[in-house]
């Protein structure tokens, strides 16, 4: 018996080292196999630059949506064990990194823990997700406590990103 209802779930992938196209490709296949987790939607790959230290190559980025029953802790420590095994380091603050998983919607869920809070801080000024976001979730998507996505992409400028060819 599940323990809880599927929840569509929007995870943001980054990665900046180590063929970060490659990383990104790779991490999805990984989240995709996951126990009680499904894929429905992964969005084109995205370059921007990044959004800490200037020292660092570019960025790529994606949204990939799920569904899954598994609980938000439950699916952060997946998603942080497949981190590691890409070898993530967390040497700096919004430094450059291997692969960055981040949850950053859980269904129209409000989470503040210690280790996890969705929506996802900054959501709503970073081109790099919510670009994505829109192309597999449409602009009339709800961010709660924050609008819709169409309003959000309005106060957004692109800031560099741009679309990676297929």
């Amino acid at each position: 018996m599940k323990a809880q209802a599927e929840i569509e779930v929007y995870i943001g992938l980054g990665s900046n080292l180590e063929q970060p196209e490659a990383q990104i490709k790779s991490a999805r296949k990984e989240i995709a196999a996951l126990p009680q987790v499904a894929e429905c939607a992964f969005s084109s790959l995205y370059r921007s630059a990044p959004m800490g230290p200037q020292d660092q190559p570019d960025y790529v980025n994606a949204v990939m949506k799920i569904t899954t029953d598994l609980s938000p802790m439950a699916l952060l420590h997946a998603l942080q064990e497949i981190e590691n095994r890409h070898g993530r380091v967390r040497a700096r603050r919004w430094g450059e990194r291997t692969l960055d998983l981040d949850i950053l919607l859980y269904g129209d869920q409000h989470i503040v823990q210690p280790d996890l809070i969705i929506p996802h801080i900054g959501i709503a000024e970073r081109a790099f997700v919510l670009y994505p976001l829109e192309e597999i979730a449409g602009s009339d998507l709800v961010i709660p406590g924050q609008g819709t996505l169409a309003q959000l992409l309005a106060a957004c400028p692109l800031n560099g990103l741009c679309r990676l060819p297929a």
